[in-house]
């Protein structure tokens, strides 16, 4: 009986199983279905868009060539009707010389028949009038007639392998692509930000400069994020737990059009942005506070982040610029850039215990001593990154024990690694910088 109960039992918990299975066989079942609606929904959306796009830029197309081929004619019927007009002009006026000439040829027949065939008392007076009129008319002077060959005889030149110029241009032009030559590739949160890559998916197409946009979710609008060479770009003032829509295009080598967009991407982050505290004298911070400026202020000491926002495996990025140069002066030992275990209250430097810095002459510090190894001096435009990462150091580590991170620490393309020890777990860190001269500016995200 026991052996019957126990089979029963197995046989019951082996069926359980199976309907758990069979379950999740179907949630996959259903997600694939899903995936092929979206896909299937996908094509006919861009069929249709591209049907739109298509018919809309041709009819512009013969809007415009109509407007073109018009304004082409009314120029070539006006040329016409200037040399008209310019030719005529002179035969016009040489034709009322002659009926002039005429009209004052039948004057003088009248009067010489007159004169001739009138009384012989008056005869010889009207003979000798008439003689000096003639003489005075110059009857034998005639005005000059162009010949045909010396006269405009207009024609259009008509030329007709513009019809098969643009009929190879017109059958060339346009293309239907199935797919767009690049595509977002991956998307990293970053606090307050997104770290976007795309990459090139057409092996023929050659990129001069590729085109980034995005939206939030509820946007109607894409607007350009950035433009250039780079495959990717981190996106910053990005709200945490908000949807938002990414787009990517490109320009081939030395054409003037962009690509068709790749597929719209979805990205979104939960970490929350780096901010600055809030308060200390000596800085200045920005209305997302993510940016700090050290003021004019006599007073100094180390401006810390709002919170301890920065965990192992993230990348922590500052980026110095320098205002007004003129009033920096020279940059001080105690000038750095790093992060800490806690905010420490008294210090005007990171250089001391439970934190590594890079000082702005580009010397690392950890728990206050200096590395032998040295990166490039900080200055306007610099970008300082942190990465760590934790190796642990013994079974009770987590218990209080030694513990170990190791830093990697990036300036102007050169890099300083080493493993930082301390004597408790730690996986969130603030950040922060202590400058003694205005004018410094630091962008942390």
């Amino acid at each position: 009986a026991m052996e019957a109960e126990a089979e029963a039992r197995l046989l019951l918990q082996e069926a359980r199983e199976s309907i758990e299975a069979a379950r999740s066989y179907r949630r996959e079942l259903e997600q694939r279905l899903r995936g092929l609606q979206q896909a299937r929904e996908q094509i006919r959306e861009s069929a249709a868009l591209t049907r739109d796009v298509l018919e809309q830029h041709f009819n512009d197309l013969k809007g415009t060539l109509k407007k073109l081929l018009d304004e082409r004619l009314m120029s070539l019927l006006q040329e016409v009707d200037t040399i008209e007009q310019e030719s005529i002009k002179p035969l016009d006026e040489c034709q009322k010389l002659i009926e002039h000439g005429v009209s004052t040829a039948d004057d003088l027949l009248r009067e010489g028949e007159s004169a001739v065939h009138g009384d012989v008392g008056h005869q010889n007076e009207k003979l000798c009038n008439f003689t000096k009129k003639a003489l005075h008319i110059q009857l034998d002077s005639l005005p000059e007639v162009p010949s045909l060959v010396d006269v405009p005889c207009l024609s259009a030149q008509l030329d007709d392998c513009l019809l098969t110029i643009l009929k190879n241009q017109i059958f060339r032009h346009g293309t239907v692509a199935s797919r767009p030559p690049v595509q977002l590739e991956e998307f990293v949160e970053k606090p307050g930000g997104i770290l976007v890559r795309w990459c090139k998916v057409d092996d023929d197409f050659i990129p001069q400069d590729y085109r980034l946009q995005y939206r939030k979710s509820t946007a109607s609008h894409f607007e350009d994020v950035y433009v250039g060479s780079e495959t990717e770009f981190i996106v910053l003032h990005i709200d945490p737990h908000v949807d938002y829509q990414f787009r990517v295009c490109a320009r081939g080598d030395g054409r003037q059009e962009w690509s068709p967009w790749s597929v719209p991407q979805t990205g979104c982050t939960t970490l929350v942005p780096h901010e600055w505290t809030t308060g200390l004298e000596g800085y200045s911070l920005s209305s997302r506070r993510n940016i700090a400026l050290r003021n004019d202020s006599q007073s100094c000491g180390v401006l810390y982040s709002k919170a301890p926002t920065y965990f192992c495996g993230q990348t922590l990025t500052f980026r110095q610029v320098l205002l007004r140069i003129e009033t920096v002066g020279q940059p001080d030992r105690r000038d750095s850039l790093g992060v800490c275990v806690e905010q420490q209250n008294g210090f005007d430097s990171l250089q001391r215990d439970k934190a590594v810095c890079i000082s702005t002459n580009g010397a690392v510090f950890v728990n206050g001593k200096e590395m032998t190894n040295q990166l490039p001096a900080v200055t306007s435009g610099s970008t300082v990154t942190f990465d760590m990462e934790v190796v642990q150091l013994g079974p009770s580590s987590n218990e209080g024990g030694n513990f170990k991170l190791r830093v990697t620490i990036s300036s102007n393309n050169r890099e300083v690694v080493f493993d930082w020890v301390l004597d408790q777990c730690c996986g969130a860190l603030y950040f922060g910088c202590s400058f003694s001269y205005p004018g410094w500016k630091v962008l942390v995200f």
